[in-house]
């Protein structure tokens, strides 16, 4: 079966907003390994002045993880479903946190207020239809210098990795999934991850769209060989402008 992208994930969302909060919440260490790659930006927590954007910010929950982490900085979450982004907007926020509705392939033409110092990126790569195009627009976004973190689920290539992801998949994901109603996008979840890039493809796929200092970083707990932390850098300006 083909994986949903765009306009149909997007619609997929919005029918899945009411009960996605309450479904990641029985993942063990959802939040807290939000929260870890939050921190894994490596920004001065205590300087004011900062600008984040949480690229594909669904409700919330790595918003919350990276008002956590960087107190003092400007955070822009962004989603392309309007439903979850309701779901996220609705919730209690500080005044340096706002919210825009925009596809992330749409960056680009949204005036989301480039540059940022930091971009973040949870649980997103492997839903776009053209991740290197998101990479290179992303490094558009950034002040040279600037950060990019990546949570996302990236099967290391080891079997026993690919068998405890289908069956989670199988016991718990899609029976959950089904009992919402909207099991479509459940196995959507199920086959973008085993469809994705390994961790060490994606890293190259970071590097071929003009980061440095790109570094894996293993999560965690069950999801381990599963999920990651991706941390890169937009190269800084040499003298003269050139990178």
């Amino acid at each position: 079966m083909t994986l949903l992208h765009d306009a149909e994930l997007a619609a997929a969302f919005d029918r899945g907003a009411g009960s996605y909060d309450r479904l990641v919440t029985l993942n063990p260490g959802y939040h807290a390994q939000l929260r870890r790659s939050a921190r894994r930006l490596a920004l001065a927590v205590g300087a004011a002045g900062h600008r984040v954007l949480d690229l594909g910010c669904g409700t919330g929950a790595s918003t919350a993880a990276l008002a956590a982490a960087l107190p003092h900085a400007e955070i822009v979450g962004v989603d392309a479903s309007a439903g979850i982004l309701r779901r996220a907007a609705a919730k209690a926020w500080p005044a340096r946190v706002s919210f825009v509705h925009a596809p992330a392939e749409d960056l680009g033409t949204t005036g989301v207020g480039a540059p940022f110092d930091a971009v973040f990126a949870a649980y997103l790569f492997r839903n776009l239809a053209d991740p290197d195009a998101v990479l290179r627009t992303v490094l558009e976004l950034l002040t040279p210098g600037g950060r990019l973190t990546v949570h996302e689920y990236a099967l290391s290539g080891r079997r026993v990795d690919r068998a405890v992801w289908a069956a989670v998949c199988g016991g718990v994901i899609l029976p959950l999934g089904a009992a919402t109603g909207n099991g479509e996008l459940y196995r959507h979840l199920r086959r973008s991850v085993a469809r994705f890039d390994t961790a060490s493809a994606f890293s190259d796929r970071m590097s071929r769209a003009g980061f440095d200092q790109v570094r894996v970083l293993p999560l965690p707990g069950w999801q381990t060989g599963i999920t990651y932390t991706f941390v890169a850098r937009r190269p800084p300006e040499r003298p003269g402008g050139a990178r």
